[in-house]
C-alpha cells in the first residue's frame, strides 16, 4: 500500500512560511547589501568623476582662438595685423534636428551650394561637441538675424572673435604668406585641441608660416551654463587670450605698397635693398593673390582662377623666378676683367659683333671703338664677347659669386631657387662635357648657362653700389659686411658705366630720375626666352617675348638705394623694367611727385590692384563653364 503523507498541520505551515521568509528576506538583504555599497562606492569612491560628468553637462567650456600677433614694418605700420569677426558655429551632439537647422541657415545667411556641400562634410566628420565652422565674417545684419533666432535653432553657436586681415591685400601676398585651418595632418602632428576650435587659424606660407610660434599667442578659455538642448543660460567665467608677438620686418610698407601697384599689370618682381645694411625695403612679385582671401577660406572657383593665370600669380618670382640677367651682368665682368689686368682704357672695336671662328656673335649694333665704361653705356655686346674670349670664364664666374649669384640667402620664410653661375668644372659635372669657348660668349653676356633671380640681381646691386659684401634681410639680425675684395677704382669704374646707362646717352636715359640734384646709375637687359619658335622676341605672343631686366642704385654719389627689377616676356630692360624702377626710386626721395605718375597709370589699367583683381575675377567666373578640381590647399 502506498505510503500516506503526514496530515498538514498548522505548526508544519509555520514552519514552512518560516523557511520561506528567512530565504526571501535573505537574498532581499543581499541585494540591498550590493545596492547599498554599490550607492556608497558611487557616491564616495567615483564621487569625483560623477560630479564631473554632471558638470560637464550643465557647463560647456570653449576655447578662445587667441589672437595672431602683428607683423609690422620698419615704421611699425601694420602689414598683417587682426579685425573683429562674426561667426557662425554648429555644434553637432546639439543639433537635434539637423535639416530644419540647416534649411534655416541656409536662407538667413545665403548659403551657396559649396558651402552646403562643406558643412554636410564637417558635420560627417566632426563628433561630440567639436564646433563646425558654418559661415565666417558674418555681416552684422545677418548675424543678429540668428541671434533673434536662436532658440528655434538647437545646435547654432554665434561667436565674436578675430580674424586676420592684410591692409595692403595682394601687395604682400608673397612677402607675408597667409594663414588657414589647420588640416588633419597637422592636427595628427601637433595634437592640440586647439587646431580643432573653429576660427583658429595657423601659418600656412611665407612669414606667417615661417614665424608660426611667435605669432600663435595663448588661447583663452570660456566657461557657461547651458540647458540640455545647448541653450546657454549663463556666462560662468572667461579666461582671455595672450595675443602672440609681434614680428618687425625691414620693409617699408608705403614703398611695398606703392611698388606693387606700379607694376601694373606685368608679371615680374622687383626688390630694394638699403645700401647701408643689407635690409630689404620692397619685396614684390606680382600678380600675386590677395592673402584675406586665404584667410577667410578661399572657395574652389577663386582658386580655381588662380591658377588659370598663365602670369602665376601663385609663384613667388622674387625668389622662385630664375632668369637669364643679359646685360645686367656686364658690369660683374668688367670688374672681374679689371681684376685680371684689363686696362678699363683699353679698346676694342665694334663692327656690329664678334667672330669666333666660323660663327659671328652678333652685337646690338655698331659701336666703333670703345673702351670699357662706354661698353657698359651701350651695352656693347662685342666688347664682353672680346673680354670673355680672352680671359674665359672661369676667370669671371669667381667675381659673379662672390657678387651674390648663385648663393640661397638665409632669408627669412623664403623658398629660394637659386640658380647656375656656370664654369667648366659646373658642366663636367652636369653634362660630362668641356666648356667651350662659345660657353664663354654667351655666358658673359648673361645668357647660355647663366641663371640669377631679382633678389640676387638686387644684393648684386647693392654690393657693387657699396663695395662691401651686404646680405639680404626682413628682420633685424647681425650679419658681417666685411668689404668686397676688389680694388675700389675698379667699382668706380663699373659705377661710371651705370651712371651714363641712365644720365648719359646709354640704353635707360628715358628713365632718368626728375629730381634736382639726384640721380640714378643703372643697366638695362633682355634675356632670350628659350624656345621662340617663330619670331624673334619683341613681338607675338605674351609667353614668346623676351624678359626685361633692370638694375640701378641711387643717388649715384653716395649710394643709399639698389633696386633689380624683372619684368616677365616685357621685350626689354630699357621698355618694360627701368621706367618701373624709375618711378619707386623717385617714390623713395619725392613721394607726391611719383604719387602722381602712378594714379595717372592706374586711371589708364582700370584701378587699383583690388579693383582689378575682383573685376577679372569675375569676368572669369562668369564665363567658366565647371570647377577644374583645383586642388585647393587645406
Amino acid at each position: 500500500m502506498p505510503r500516506k503523507s503526514p496530515p498538514i498541520t498548522e505548526a508544519w505551515r509555520g514552519l514552512t512560511f518560516t523557511r520561506r521568509a528567512l530565504l526571501v528576506g535573505g537574498g532581499q538583504m543581499v541585494v540591498g547589501g550590493a545596492l547599498a555599497a554599490r550607492m556608497a562606492y558611487i557616491s564616495i569612491v567615483d564621487n569625483d568623476r560623477y560630479v564631473l560628468e554632471s558638470e560637464s553637462n550643465r557647463v560647456n567650456l570653449t576655447l578662445i582662438p587667441p589672437r595672431r600677433g602683428w607683423i609690422v614694418d620698419r615704421g611699425g605700420k601694420a602689414l598683417a595685423n587682426n579685425r573683429v569677426s562674426l561667426r557662425i558655429d554648429l555644434i553637432p551632439d546639439r543639433l537635434h534636428n539637423r535639416e530644419m537647422v540647416l534649411g534655416q541657415l541656409r536662407t538667413l545667411l545665403r548659403l551657396d551650394g559649396d558651402a552646403m556641400e562643406r558643412i554636410n562634410r564637417d558635420l560627417k566628420a566632426a563628433s561630440g561637441f567639436q564646433p563646425v565652422a558654418v559661415a565666417e565674417d558674418v555681416a552684422e545684419a545677418d548675424y543678429a538675424s540668428v541671434l533673434v533666432r536662436l532658440p528655434d535653432l538647437p545646435g547654432v553657436a554665434p561667436q565674436r572673435g578675430f580674424a586676420r586681415n592684410y591692409p595692403t591685400g595682394a601687395a604682400v601676398g608673397h612677402l607675408i604668406g597667409y594663414v588657414g585651418a589647420p588640416n588633419a595632418e597637422e592636427y595628427q602632428k601637433a595634437k592640440d585641441p586647439l587646431y580643432i576650435t573653429p576660427g583658429y587659424k595657423i601659418g600656412k606660407d611665407g612669414l606667417e608660416k615661417y614665424f608660426q610660434e611667435m605669432l600663435k599667442g595663448k588661447p583663452g578659455a570660456r566657461r557657461v551654463e547651458v540647458t540640455a538642448r545647448g541653450r546657454v543660460v549663463r556666462d560662468l567665467d572667461t579666461q582671455p587670450d595672450v595675443q602672440g608677438k609681434t614680428v618687425h620686418l625691414t620693409i617699408d610698407a608705403d614703398l611695398q605698397d606703392y611698388v606693387a601697384r606700379r607694376m601694373g599689370r606685368e608679371s615680374g618682381a622687383a626688390v630694394v635693398i638699403d645700401c647701408r645694411n643689407g635690409d630689404i625695403l620692397s619685396f614684390v612679385s606680382m600678380p600675386s593673390f590677395d592673402p584675406n582671401s586665404f584667410s577667410d577660406g578661399i572657395s574652389n572657383s577663386e582658386y580655381a582662377w588662380l591658377r588659370a593665370d598663365d602670369h602665376q600669380p601663385l609663384i613667388n618670382k622674387a625668389t622662385r623666378g630664375l632668369y637669364p640677367p643679359g646685360s645686367t651682368l656686364k658690369p660683374i665682368a668688367a670688374v672681374a676683367a679689371m681684376e685680371h689686368g684689363v686696362d678699363p682704357g683699353e679698346k676694342h672695336t665694334c663692327i656690329g659683333g664678334y667672330r669666333l671662328g666660323n660663327r659671328f656673335f652678333r652685337c646690338l649694333g655698331t659701336h666703333g671703338t670703345i673702351d670699357m665704361p662706354t661698353a657698359i653705356e651701350k651695352s656693347c655686346n662685342s666688347y664682353f664677347y672680346w673680354l670673355a674670349h680672352r680671359l674665359g670664364y672661369d676667370a669671371i664666374a669667381p667675381t659673379a659669386r662672390l657678387f651674390g649669384l648663385g648663393e640661397e640667402y638665409q632669408l627669412a620664410g623664403s623658398n629660394q631657387r637659386y640658380g647656375t653661375v656656370p664654369d667648366s668644372a659646373w658642366k663636367m659635372r652636369r653634362y660630362d662635357q668641356k666648356w667651350t669657348a662659345s660657353d664663354s660668349l654667351n655666358a658673359v653676356i648673361g645668357q647660355g648657362y647663366v641663371l640669377t633671380n631679382p633678389l640676387q640681381l638686387a644684393v648684386m646691386t647693392a654690393r657693387l653700389a657699396s663695395g662691401r659684401a651686404l646680405y639680404p634681410r626682413l628682420v633685424n639680425r647681425p650679419f658681417d659686411t666685411k668689404p668686397l675684395p676688389f680694388a675700389a677704382e675698379h667699382l668706380a669704374v663699373a659705377r661710371s658705366g651705370m651712371d651714363r646707362v641712365v644720365n648719359a646717352a646709354g640704353t635707360a636715359v628715358r628713365s632718368r630720375l626728375p629730381l634736382d640734384g639726384i640721380t640714378m646709375a643703372g643697366k638695362t637687359g633682355t634675356a632670350q626666352v628659350r624656345g621662340l619658335g617663330t619670331g624673334n622676341g619683341k613681338n607675338g605672343t605674351w609667353k614668346f617675348r623676351d624678359h626685361g631686366l633692370f638694375i640701378g642704385f641711387a643717388p649715384v654719389d653716395n649710394p643709399r638705394y639698389a633696386t633689380a627689377v624683372v619684368i616677365e616676356h616685357g621685350m626689354g630692360g630699357s621698355r618694360a623694367a627701368a621706367p618701373v624702377a624709375k618711378d619707386f626710386m623717385t617714390f623713395l626721395f619725392d613721394r607726391e611727385k611719383a604719387m602722381e605718375a602712378l594714379d595717372t597709370f592706374e586711371a589708364g589699367w582700370g584701378g587699383t590692384i583690388k579693383e582689378r583683381m575682383d573685376r577679372d575675377y569675375a569676368a572669369w567666373k562668369s564665363g567658366a563653364s565647371s570647377d577644374p578640381d583645383p586642388e585647393v590647399p587645406q
